[in-house]
C-alpha cells in the first residue's frame, strides 16, 4: 500500500488486533464447551508412554516385518542379478522400471537396496 499512512496503519493494526481477540474468544468458547461435554480430552498426558521394553518390541517388529519383504523380493533380485545388473544403483534402478514399491510405497533409492542386499546375504 504505498498510499498508506500512519492512519492508516493504525486503523489497520486496530481492526487485526479486535479479530486476534475475537478468534481468541471464539476458540477459548469451543474449547470450554468441549469439555463441558466431555466427549474430547483436551491436552496433558494420555496414560501411556512407551518404556524400553515397548520400544524394543516394536524394533523387533519392524525387522521382522523387513526380513519378511526381503524374503518376497528375493526372487525378483536373484533374476535382476542374473540379468547382470549387480550394482545397488542398478538394482534400485530396475526395481522401480519393474514397478516394485519399497515397503512404504516409494520409489527405491539406492541406500535401501544396499539394505535390501545386505537382508538377503
Amino acid at each position: 500500500m504505498p498510499d498508506a499512512n500512519r492512519l492508516t496503519i493504525g486503523i489497520m493494526a486496530m481492526v487485526a488486533e479486535d479479530e486476534a481477540e475475537r478468534i481468541s474468544a471464539r476458540t477459548k468458547a469451543a474449547l470450554a464447551a468441549a469439555k463441558a461435554r466431555g466427549t474430547v480430552v483436551l491436552g496433558g498426558f494420555r496414560g501411556f508412554m512407551p518404556g524400553q521394553a515397548e520400544r524394543a518390541a516394536a524394533a523387533a517388529a519392524k525387522a521382522k516385518a523387513a526380513e519378511g519383504r526381503a524374503d518376497r523380493l528375493r526372487d525378483v533380485v536373484g533374476v535382476i542379478r542374473a540379468d547382470g545388473i549387480k550394482s545397488a544403483a542398478g538394482l534400485a534402478k530396475e526395481l522401480n522400471k519393474r514397478g516394485i514399491a519399497t515397503a512404504k510405497g516409494g520409489k527405491w533409492q539406492t541406500v535401501q537396496t544396499q539394505r535390501l542386499l545386505a537382508r538377503l546375504g
